[in-house]
């Protein structure tokens, strides 16, 4: 699958300030059409994607795949292909850091009752064009817009 990158600027950052996380743009394909699952961030409530750090001993794809079990109850078939990019800016501990997130597909295979985060995340089935206006970062958007498994 060939996705043309939008650049991103992180501005007045040092090399020490960006960290990066790994996501899943979790999906399944109903009746021919793609449905991308949203869940809502724990402190504001916006709409993202399954996102963290990266875990000892485990591969990118695998970190991935570990946040949309925690953050959204999904067990997923994720692959080793990074579909793009985003970026945002976290605040912990009152200081505010860049994040370079990069993103991985991510097939839904089962969707469970219970999950670690389920008190403090909703999560939301919608359509590609939907979940783009519904996420806050452009890039993300993009990525969500031009999503197509066919082509993994």
């Amino acid at each position: 699958m060939t996705t043309h990158q939008l650049p991103f600027h992180l501005r007045n950052v040092g090399k020490r300030d960006v960290r990066s996380q790994f996501g899943a743009l979790c999906y399944r394909v109903v009746d021919g059409k793609v449905k991308i699952l949203l869940v809502t961030s724990r402190g504001r409530g916006r709409w993202i994607i399954p996102k963290g750090w990266p875990l000892h001993r485990a591969t990118p794809a695998e970190a991935a795949a570990n946040e949309a079990y925690e953050e959204a109850g999904v067990r997923t078939r994720t692959t080793d292909s990074v579909i793009g990019f985003f970026t945002y800016l976290k605040v912990q501990g009152g200081r505010k850091m860049s994040v370079v997130v990069a993103v991985f597909p991510s097939e839904v295979t089962q969707e469970l009752p219970h999950w670690p985060e389920k008190g403090q995340r909703r999560r939301k089935w919608v359509g590609r064009k939907k979940a783009a206006k519904m996420v806050d970062a452009p890039e993300l958007a993009a990525i969500i817009r031009n999503f197509d498994p066919s082509k993994l």
